[in-house]
């Protein structure tokens, strides 16, 4: 029984480390896009849009794993900071198609060396953050298809 209660522990919570790295992972992107004037959930968005200047808003949400509910307030606030635009569809006007603004797109070559920079305060080897990243796309990818 005392093994089955170790298990019980927080520390021995894959959950937990999981989430704890998760909140410090998101941490260290604050000093990084400050300069940006961005924060980190813009950040996705705009990786997204880096990869599709035009997309709907469905899209963005899927790509992040995201209700589109929980998308538009962010989505209206980096239109109010002119990073995107969101237009209606011209095929379906309930959908909503965003796209890279100026400001968006400079952003772009100024910070593309910010994941370089993230995972320098990693200590990981590359090998190491190779493995780490290939782990966490399989865990993503499997909870994700059981959704």
């Amino acid at each position: 029984m005392k093994a089955k209660e170790e298990y019980q522990k927080l520390e021995n919570q894959i959950c937990f480390s999981l989430y704890a790295a998760s909140r410090l992972v998101t941490k260290c992107y604050k000093p990084l896009l400050k300069d940006f004037e961005i924060t980190y959930p813009q950040y996705l968005v705009l990786l997204v849009l880096w990869e599709q200047e035009a997309v709907s808003l469905n899209f963005i949400a899927e790509k992040l794993l995201l209700q589109s509910n929980t998308l538009t307030p962010l989505v209206k606030r980096m239109e109010e900071l002119e990073l995107l635009t969101r237009t209606k569809s011209h095929m379906d006007e309930r959908s909503i198609i965003i796209s890279l603004a100026e400001k968006g797109r400079a952003i772009k070559d100024a910070a593309i060396d910010l994941p370089f920079e993230l995972v320098s305060g990693f200590n990981f080897s590359m090998e190491e953050i190779t493995m780490l990243k290939t782990l966490l796309d399989k865990l993503v990818n499997n909870l994700n298809d059981d959704q």
